[in-house]
């Protein structure tokens, strides 16, 4: 295939159109602000690991949105699991 060739070296990707667009774009949007204002956050240091390996920009967006949805869903699954149980 076309990215097995000697030294062919590929420079963007093409973002896959499945799912919400609006949801895409707000999740660029959070990773986008959280670029520029979280250094210290886990999604950050692990979108920079991926941009330090060379990775296409919607590659490491793509992967820190991921990260920041289940990380956000663990997190909101373990406060309904604390809440006291109604009857």
């Amino acid at each position: 295939g076309v990215n097995d060739s000697g030294d062919y070296s590929q420079k963007s990707v093409h973002v896959s159109k499945h799912g919400s667009p609006a949801l895409r774009k707000t999740l660029y949007q959070v990773m986008d602000v959280l670029i520029k204002t979280k250094p210290d956050d886990p999604v950050y240091l692990f979108m920079d690991k991926k941009r330090a390996q060379g990775k296409p920009y919607y590659v490491y967006m793509t992967a820190g949105a991921n990260k920041f949805l289940r990380i956000y869903y663990g997190r909101v699954k373990e406060y309904l699991a604390s809440l006291p149980a109604s009857e």
